[in-house]
């Protein structure tokens, strides 16, 4: 079938911008009574109003639900075929005034053959039809005794009274208005085969992918059948609506759940209650799935030249988000699934230091400990690298180095932490090399500016490398992915290390791993990993207020929750300002108002551009998520690329 050439109209970039690349789309189960074409019908079609009051841009029914998919012998009937054909043409002209796009299944007959398709309906008119390419013939289904197979050569031009369309499964369906909408449709047995059709349908342009379906239910088959869905949305980096039938389907040997299923790139966004009618609904963020596949070079990997795009105009609307979107993308919401990532994070960076140590022949390991949560991490993971290595935990040397900021709390925490896992431990006072480092500069005391500040963390970390030079070891960088980020380190200070093993783990994640932790380990470690987690996060650069910490960091750059929630959708899906703040509006409402999420967002992505050259020359370290920060992995960015677009997105917030 030949590709339709066709003249897009012109749409100002703004007006798509606007739309974020949300489309709302419902999967639906109508009660159906088999072979009355006239009450499915009208079933569907109250299904489309409730939809379209609900601002659903794309609806998908069952596979033949306007006949039914047990009439068995039936389908060989005129009657039942012409039947479904006028009812199909009714529900066209009654929708003709919702901006919606319709997949309904149903037989047709062409020239002798009956193929099961989708029908793909818009404003009144018939797009196309698209036939089933997978026809099972074992065990309960015997679809072969009344359907033809559908083959890339299969390509039909019907006519149905004044509707003019195309009859094969190498079509999409296209908007005008933002081509990443972009619809292609299997049926059932389709998802089932190794080569699914609807992976070449993603390669020709589909972002969403609707299977009209009618899978009976028996015992497993439900969690069998959500994988693989979730799985084809991830393969085909798409959405995918899975569409099944359900009551009123004939129960002579069969029982039908009506398990409805949305994912997105794979991930559940929703799913129905099973043996019930009705719909469901969430959003697909079609934009996200065009930048996914713009990233990862290898998804187009075969010749789809011979698809045809069927163009549908359709109104862009904010459609509002049901879909869930969790405050702390990093973490896993199952608690099952955060202890087991917890343990495969910290194994992961165990093994990457183990690897380096062994490598280096390094006789110790140092690491700058505060008292604060990421030296805490630091010191949890150079732990368990030692204890793989089987060599002594004495040959970790944890240091302490008090100065103007540290308070007692951090202090003692830090001392309790490394007695408790059985290290070495130095405590090194700093304050008198400091001062005689200003004296040197010229630098007033009662001047707590910048200087003052960046002064300790670099003699800090000149500590650390003189230690691990005399000892023969290397130091273990402590600096988390969120503070690379944000840039909140001191250049050539704390942001220099030898190995960073937390540098691509975002504070988020941090407070996990280290709560983990402290349950799995229990006892005094427990306890003081506990207290370092109870603890404000700060630098301690300035002196204490009444003994207690005076600079806290979230006070000074926001919230992490925060920050690490705009980490992840500007780096991970490339995400505008403007979709990044809905997002985030829709995530913390109730947590923080919007003002203050456009405060710290624009916080975010001003320090971002600015502080990228200290993310030029970061020390090597293992990459744990799909997020990192390394110039020789994931992001590669110009330290003097310009802000401008995005900081004029935030200031339009």
């Amino acid at each position: 079938m030949p590709a339709r050439r066709r003249t897009r109209k012109f749409i100002p970039e703004v007006e798509v911008i606007m739309k974020d690349g949300f489309i709302k789309v419902a999967a639906a189960t109508p009660e159906i009574h088999v072979a009355d074409c006239a009450f499915n019908a009208d079933n569907i079609l109250t299904l489309c109003r409730e939809a379209n009051e609900q601002g659903v841009q794309v609806i998908g029914f069952p596979e033949l639900c306007l006949t039914g998919y047990t009439c068995s012998d039936l389908f060989l009937h005129e009657v039942l075929l012409e039947g479904a054909k006028q009812q199909l043409l009714r529900i066209a002209k009654e929708t003709k005034d919702m901006d919606m796009l319709i997949l309904i299944g149903i037989p047709v007959r062409v020239r002798g053959a009956l193929y099961n398709c989708a029908a793909v309906l818009h404003k009144g008119d018939i797009l196309g039809m698209v036939p089933k390419r997978n026809i099972p013939n074992y065990t309960e289904f015997y679809e072969l005794r009344h359907f033809t197979e559908a083959t890339a050569e299969t390509a039909e031009y019907l006519t149905w009274g004044e509707q003019e369309f195309a009859l094969s499964p190498m079509q999409v369906f296209q908007c005008t208005e933002m081509p990443e909408f972009t619809v292609g449709a299997e049926i059932c047995e389709d998802l089932w085969v190794s080569n699914p059709p609807s992976s070449a349908l993603a390669a020709a342009g589909a972002t969403i992918l609707y299977n009209l379906s009618a899978s009976d239910e028996i015992i497993g088959k439900a969690a069998y059948r959500r994988d693989l869905v979730r799985m084809q949305s991830g393969r085909g980096q798409c959405g995918y609506v899975y569409c099944d039938a359900g009551q009123g389907e004939s129960s002579t040997d069969l029982v039908f759940a009506a398990h409805n299923i949305i994912a997105e790139n794979g991930s559940i966004l929703a799913q129905s209650k099973r043996f019930a009618t009705g719909l469901t609904i969430s959003e697909i963020d079609v934009k996200r799935m065009d930048y996914e596949r713009r990233r990862q070079n290898t998804f187009h990997t075969e010749d789809v030249f011979d698809y045809a795009e069927i163009p549908f105009d359709m109104q862009l609307r904010e459609n509002e988000l049901t879909r869930p979107v969790a405050q702390t993308p990093f973490v896993p919401s199952n608690k099952d699934d955060l202890a087991e990532r917890c343990e495969e994070i910290l194994t992961l960076q165990a093994t990457g230091l183990a690897t380096r140590v062994r490598h280096a022949h390094a006789k110790t390991a140092v690491v700058g400990l505060s008292g604060g949560l990421d030296s805490a991490l630091a010191l949890v993971v150079t732990v368990h690298a030692f204890d793989m290595l089987g060599r002594d935990r004495k040959d970790i040397i944890a240091v302490t180095m008090p100065c103007f900021g540290t308070t007692s709390r951090t202090k003692n925490n830090a001392l309790t932490l490394a007695a408790a896992y059985g290290t070495t431990c130095k405590t090194i006072e700093i304050g008198a090399s400091v001062t005689q480092h200003f004296i040197d500069i010229g630098h007033d005391m009662e001047d707590h500016s910048v200087t003052f500040e960046n002064g300790q963390a670099r003699e800090r970390t000149q500590v650390l490398m003189d230690l691990a030079n005399k000892t023969g070891g290397m130091v273990i960088g402590t600096g988390d992915l969120s503070e690379l980020a944000l840039g909140w380190a001191t250049y050539n200070g704390d942001h220099m290390s030898m190995y960073g093993v937390n540098g691509s783990i975002p504070k988020t994640l941090v407070r996990y791993l280290t709560a983990y932790e402290a349950e799995r380990a229990g006892g005094e470690t427990g306890r003081v990993l506990r207290d370092v987690l109870a603890t404000p996060v700060s630098p301690e650069l300035l002196p204490p207020k009444d003994g207690e910490i005076s600079q806290k960091t979230e006070e000074l750059v926001g919230p992490y929750e925060l920050h690490d929630f705009y980490l992840y959708y500007l780096l991970r899906f490339g995400m505008e300002p403007k979709k990044i703040y809905r997002l985030a509006k829709h995530a913390f409402a109730g947590v923080y108002d919007d003002e203050t999420i456009k405060k710290w967002l624009t916080t975010f992505v001003r320090r971002f551009f600015i502080q990228q050259f200290k993310r030029s020359c970061l020390p090597d370290g293992p990459k744990v998520g799909t997020v990192t920060l390394s110039p020789r992995g994931d992001w590669r960015m110009p330290s003097d690329a310009v802000s401008a677009l995005w900081m004029q997105q935030c200031e339009q917030l």
